[in-house]
């Protein structure tokens, strides 16, 4: 499947907050992202917490450590809407 990505400006307040390294390391773990964002290597995993609230399938890739980003799928559209530690699916 061909996928359309965005990312929502709250992802990228939080980016951009991210010290330097976490973001480098984001940057090559979304390289396979955009190929496949469920690719074993992210270890994609649903969220069944923040998916009840948003009414919709809402799905985790762990970047390093504690760091993780949510995102979910709307037909082909994949749209990120947060990045950080496990603090983001409260």
């Amino acid at each position: 499947m061909t996928y359309c990505f965005k990312a929502t400006p709250t992802f990228w307040k939080a980016f951009h907050k991210l010290p330097q390294e976490q973001q480098d390391k984001a940057r090559e773990k979304f390289k396979i992202f955009r190929k496949d964002p469920y690719d074993r290597a992210l270890k994609t995993h649903k969220i069944a917490s923040l998916s009840a609230r948003f009414k919709c399938t809402v799905h985790s890739v762990t970047i390093e450590g504690n760091l993780r980003a949510v995102f979910y799928q709307n037909g082909n559209i994949i749209y990120t809407v947060d990045i950080g530690t496990h603090d983001i699916y409260k």
